[in-house]
């Protein structure tokens, strides 16, 4: 399974739970999304993101979404939801997630999401922080 998640600097392992299953019987879609802000948030904590957002009011904020589905869930499984920065631009980067079901030892589904450098001071977008893209390029390997 590990091999699955490859080049992702964070993952996490999340059961899925029943209460997740829609009438259908597989996972609702909103959990896919939900797996994903877990892996983000986890990679947030690694950057120490919101300490640098306290200490300068500049952090992110989500822009935008998607998720392709490849292997539909369903309890009981466990997954393991991993994250890593694809590209980083001037105030903005992307965040590419997997999702393994270790039940099919395959990739369930694949997203991204756009993540934009957020002034909370003054409420509009504002220029990645230098700190901020010196953590990622760290955590990733690449610097």
């Amino acid at each position: 399974m590990e091999n699955l998640m490859e080049g992702y600097p964070v993952v996490i392992e999340v059961p899925v739970a029943w209460g997740e299953m829609d009438s259908f019987g597989h996972l609702n879609n909103i959990y896919y999304f939900r797996y994903f802000e877990s892996s983000r948030v986890a990679y947030f904590y690694k950057l120490d993101a919101i300490g640098l957002t306290t200490s300068t009011g500049i952090g992110p904020i989500l822009a935008s979404t998607s998720c392709k589905f490849k292997v539909p869930l369903k309890y009981p499984d466990k997954v393991l939801v991993g994250a890593k920065v694809t590209n980083i631009e001037e105030d903005r980067f992307t965040m590419t997630h997997a999702i393994a079901s270790m039940n099919h030892n395959r990739i369930a589904a694949e997203g991204d999401c756009l993540i934009v450098s957020f002034d909370y001071k003054e409420n509009r977008k504002a220029p990645l922080p230098t700190e901020m893209k010196e953590r990622i390029l760290a955590l990733e390997g690449r610097r």
